[in-house]
């Protein structure tokens, strides 16, 4: 397929041609998750996590009419910089390319980017999946069917803590796609280590995930494995302190008729001011330790493969 507009950044390019680890990155994270500056320092120093962890870094946004899977560091700030971009998954992808906008990748979307590119790690913050009231709104991400038809292992910190996890988890039983908590037993709920459900599978090693990684593709498995990892002990929100806000910040998007892709980038916000900016923190702790994780795996592909 000469003509797919695929482009890989000069460091990616040259991990490719070596055979070296690379690990995938989203960057709605960086136009929709965080402010700036904040955004620029995060996605830098979460790339240089992965690098320190002997790792390439393939940060993914749809830029100039390209589906870039590693971005050049001028690239990197003029997407930090950005306003008006489009937060792509996978039903706008194609659209955002042939309209020449400017992109960013959810986890669905980067998903695609990096099986495309044959990257098969891919660190994130938090998946999305089911939200709260989705009997009635039907309001699930695409993030939950990606992970059951690509193959790629997300490390995530779970899903986000604003969802339905008990639904979410469900979906992703219903959808045949492995939830394997990271050195215990209950799954995380991103801000927080718990959530008060137990994790479908258990794995302590990154060596035991890269294995399982590369069984399902030996068994013809369709789809990814998420990777729920813990945020950090020291970075926590507990769960008894966070729940009540997001309550709170759930029953003011309700109230403002705030719906589709703009409610989790509304909920961040008001988050982070509920709390002070803990909630920034909080997230930028868990990236790294995806980030450093996820390294981790994708040294043990390569060297299990």
């Amino acid at each position: 397929m000469t003509d797919l507009p695929l482009c890989l950044g000069t460091e990616v390019a040259r991990a490719r041609g070596r055979g070296a680890p690379i690990v995938a990155l989203e960057s709605t994270i960086i136009t929709h998750g965080m402010p700036w500056p904040q955004n620029l320092e995060t996605a830098r120093q979460v790339e240089d996590e992965i690098r320190a962890a002997g790792a390439v870094p393939a940060t993914v946004a749809v830029m100039g009419g390209r589906l870039n899977v590693g971005l050049e560091a001028a690239a990197l700030e003029s997407l930090a910089r950005a306003t008006d971009v489009m937060k792509l998954s996978r039903a706008d992808l194609a659209a955002c390319l042939v309209s020449g906008r400017t992109g960013a990748t959810t986890v669905a979307a980067t998903m695609i980017a990096a099986h495309l590119a044959g990257i098969a790690v891919f660190a994130t913050g938090g998946i999305g999946g089911v939200h709260r009231g989705a009997e009635q709104s039907f309001d699930i991400s695409a993030d939950l069917g990606e992970l059951a038809r690509t193959p790629v292992t997300v490390v995530a910190a779970g899903a986000k803590a604003i969802l339905d996890l008990p639904k979410t988890l469900e979906v992703l039983e219903t959808l045949g796609v492995p939830v394997i908590a990271v050195g215990q037993d209950e799954f995380p709920a991103f801000w927080s280590r718990r959530s008060g459900l137990r994790a479908p599978l258990r794995m302590d090693s990154a060596a035991q995930i890269a294995a399982a990684h590369l069984m399902r593709a030996r068994l013809g498995l369709g789809g990814g494995q998420l990777v729920a990892n813990p945020v950090p002990a020291e970075a926590e929100i507990p769960p008894e302190r966070i729940q009540p806000l997001v309550g709170q910040a759930l029953r003011e998007a309700a109230d403002q008729g705030i719906a589709a892709k703009a409610v989790t980038p509304f909920l961040l916000a008001r988050l982070h001011a509920l709390t002070g900016g803990e909630t920034l923190a909080a997230n930028i702790a868990l990236v790294r330790n995806n980030a450093r994780l996820a390294a981790a795996i994708a040294r043990e592909i390569r060297r299990q493969g």
